[in-house]
């Protein structure tokens, strides 16, 4: 029973540490600031998101180091890379320092790597201590990772709403404080115990409630946040915003106090019975099963004979495609099928352009002329990313009632990008410039959280860390080619816009709907080839779904 309640203190912690180490999210906050005091062109300034984001290439580094260093080892040195990346911009954008371009660009390098790094210790504890509910508590702490900006955004306020080079400031100390605060749990740590039936049927009713915490929280913070102008109010809003983040303490006393109470309670009903799981408890041994029993048959990626008489659209579909789910893929067979790349194109033409657009926001507002309000559409963006990835848990807590495949729900999270996209090149008004933001991060916030889980599925699940890795290498090379294509199109409007000159450094600033029209276009476009991408992913996945779920029923009547 100890051993169950620390591991949902694991699990609290894990959540703490991704709301407060997504500082990737918040640099439209203050990215205009860091452009004028450098004195840089909007390439310049891109190229400075490209180093954050590049970061996550060098992922691998943070899972080789847990191979021969103790889990809050390498948190701690995530912690600490963030303290010396962020901290010394900060010093460089309160011009205590100066810096040239360069050193800002290892920076921001620096800082990305920090991001990764807490990334993999997260979903190191959530694997470890929920190997059964992995799929729901992954979700549910990739989540968190979503309201950072949220976050970020009411603690700056409730110290000086109008000072922006706070994000840096706090972006260097927060996570290491959270650090050291989710340092106990994750210390004491329990073995892996064997779970029940019954068992499994608890947690998946604590995930519940965990859950509608989250939403709470995030309706808070979506809601509210725009009330947060005023250093007072923010101070009372960042005060509710804590005892949320500390409710879910009471869960390792819950589950002590049910169990307790099953026990020596005569209650007048009894949940031994229930067919309530989220998660099979079976799953992972048909899943092994299933792999053995098809092997034959599936490691071949010819294994679909095509006659003459079918056409050409399904030779493409049948060619090469997964059979099942499950099967380990190393590197080398990964980039040999269709349907990694399918599902490469997806990711970098919805999720990675998502990100794009977010770390673009602040320059986006500017344009359009509502400067003054860059931290309530950052908050919008967090706050919707943050829905994203919640909503990415649906096909978990779906399976028993309307099954639909994983992939499938990945394309249907892709369309309102386009959609968004079009919208926001169709009008510059500010209800636009709201909705584009919320359909944006809803989408790719989905993408994010559900990436980990798909790709575990369509390529192995022991295979899953070196693969994913390989995966959302498209981020930081969307990054470069996405906000390269968006900063040209910027400052070739500059000379036919008003030019606002900074009176230490020259900083040319576009004004006007044109600075980001034709990027709208483009980027529509290219999140359209991403739509198209994942629908064929999944037609030529479904059935390796359909069949792995018809065993799973089977297994489970039987």
């Amino acid at each position: 029973m100890v051993g169950q309640s620390r591991k949902w203190m694991i699990l609290i912690a894990t959540t703490w540490i991704q709301a407060f180490t997504g500082t990737n999210f918040d640099f439209s906050s203050y990215s205009s600031t860091m452009k004028t005091v450098l004195g840089i062109s909007q390439v310049q300034l891109n190229y400075l998101s490209v180093a954050s984001d590049m970061g996550k290439a060098l992922g691998w580094c943070s899972g080789v180091s847990l191979m021969y260093l103790p889990l809050w080892v390498v948190m701690f040195m995530a912690a600490f890379l963030g303290l010396f990346g962020y901290g010394v911009q900060w010093l460089v954008i309160k011009q205590v320092i100066s810096l040239p371009y360069f050193p800002v660009f290892l920076l921001c390098l620096v800082a990305g790597c920090s991001i990764c790094w807490f990334n993999t210790v997260c979903f190191v504890l959530c694997i470890r201590n929920f190997p059964t509910n992995r799929a729901l508590a992954l979700s549910l702490t990739i989540s968190f990772n979503g309201i950072s900006a949220a976050v970020y955004t009411l603690i700056a306020n409730s110290i000086n709403p109008d000072d922006d080079t706070l994000y840096l400031f706090l972006n260097a100390l927060v996570p290491l404080l959270v650090s050291s605060l989710a340092l106990i749990p994750i210390l004491r740590q329990p073995p892996l115990q064997f779970l029940s039936t019954d068992a499994i049927n608890r947690d998946s009713f604590i995930f519940i409630v965990l859950n509608i915490l989250a939403v709470v929280t995030g309706l808070y913070l979506l809601l509210l946040n725009s009330l947060s102008s005023e250093a007072l109010r923010a101070r009372i809003l960042l005060v509710g915003a804590l005892i949320l983040f500390t409710l879910p303490l009471c869960l390792p006393g819950i589950v002590c106090g049910r169990n307790w109470a099953r026990h020596t309670i005569d209650t007048g009903f009894c949940l031994d019975g229930s067919n309530f799981s989220l998660v099979d408890p079976d799953d992972f041994d048909l899943h092994k099963e299933l792999i053995g029993s098809d092997q034959s048959s599936s490691l071949s990626v010819d294994s679909f004979s095509v006659t003459s008489k079918e056409g050409f659209f399904r030779k493409v579909m049948e060619k090469g495609r997964l059979t099942m789910l499950g099967e380990e893929h190393s590197a080398r067979l990964l980039v040999r099928r269709w349907d990694f790349w399918l599902y490469y194109v997806a990711y970098f033409s919805g999720g990675t352009i998502g990100l794009v657009y977010s770390n673009n926001l602040g320059q986006i507002a500017q344009s359009l002329g509502y400067y003054s309000q860059i931290s309530t559409f950052v908050t919008v963006y967090s706050s919707f990313s943050f829905f994203g990835r919640l909503f990415s848990a649906a096909p978990d807590f779906l399976r028993d009632k309307v099954y639909f495949a994983r992939t499938g729900w990945l394309a249907v999270a892709l369309v309102p990008t386009p959609i968004a996209f079009f919208l926001l090149a169709a009008s510059g008004s500010k209800a636009a410039l709201h909705a584009g933001t919320c359909m944006i991060g809803l989408s790719s916030g989905f993408v994010f959280s559900a990436a980990v889980s798909i790709t575990s599925e369509l390529f192995g699940p022991n295979s899953a860390s070196v693969n994913h890795n390989i995966l959302i290498t498209n981020i930081p090379i969307g990054s470069l080619l996405y906000g390269l294509l968006a900063a040209l199109v910027y400052d070739s409007n500059v000379k036919s816009s008003t030019i606002q000159e900074n009176m230490l450094e020259e900083a040319m600033v576009c004004m006007g709907r044109d600075c980001y029209l034709q990027t709208f276009i483009f980027w529509g476009c290219i999140s359209l080839l991403g739509v198209i991408s994942s629908l064929l992913l999944f037609l030529r996945t479904r059935t390796a779904y359909n069949h792995y779920e018809r065993n799973r029923n089977r297994a489970q009547f039987s």
